[in-house]
């Protein structure tokens, strides 16, 4: 994917993911088409800022996975690389997990087949067809393309937890509503 392609990816990511995730929309935000997301929150290594990633994921055994698609230059890897734990908002639960590295190849072959039929469009950009490549394609072309184990440890923060923004949007289906009464009734 070029520069001006990836640039694109992250500031939709940014301002149109995150927040739908963070606002509890994320049960509304995946399908076939488009792929299955979830939210990594992760602290910034140098700047210990929260960081929001969206990724594509599979569940398989209970354990998350995801990869990293543009590899080991990722910022929310090397974030996570830095503090082997991360939180992660499904689109209906939120966990908190302990991260590690897949090496072996036919655990890689299952889970990066199943990360890439889930992200929808997206699985295509890796320059394949997910569901026709051969194992031994995959994994040729996957090289380079970290693909991690979240083991759940904990409950993490979701939209409707505190400090999440669910609150947000249940506030304004009350006052929105409301005004719009007052605003029948004082007319």
């Amino acid at each position: 994917m070029s520069n001006m392609g990836r640039r694109t990816f992250v500031l939709f990511n940014k301002f149109f993911m995150v927040p739908m995730f963070r606002l509890g929309f994320g049960p509304f935000m995946g399908n076939r088409v488009t792929g299955y997301i979830m939210v990594l929150r992760t602290v910034g290594r140098k700047s210990r800022k929260v960081r929001y990633s969206p990724v594509s994921y599979a569940i398989h055994r209970g354990n998350v996975y995801c990869m990293a698609g543009f590899g080991h230059i990722s910022d929310w890897y090397r974030n996570i690389q830095a503090a082997k734990e991360v939180e992660v908002m499904l689109p209906s639960a939120a966990i908190y997990g302990r991260v590690e590295e897949v090496e072996d190849p036919t655990e890689r072959k299952l889970i990066l087949r199943m990360i890439l039929k889930n992200a929808g469009f997206a699985g295509f950009f890796e320059g394949f067809n997910p569901v026709t490549v051969t194992d031994e394609e995959l994994l040729q072309k996957t090289v380079g393309l970290p693909l991690l184990r979240i083991h759940p440890i904990g409950v993490g923060n979701g939209p409707s937890d505190p400090g999440g923004w669910m609150r947000v949007w249940t506030a304004l289906s009350i006052i929105v509503p409301l005004a719009l009464v007052i605003w029948l009734i004082v007319r």
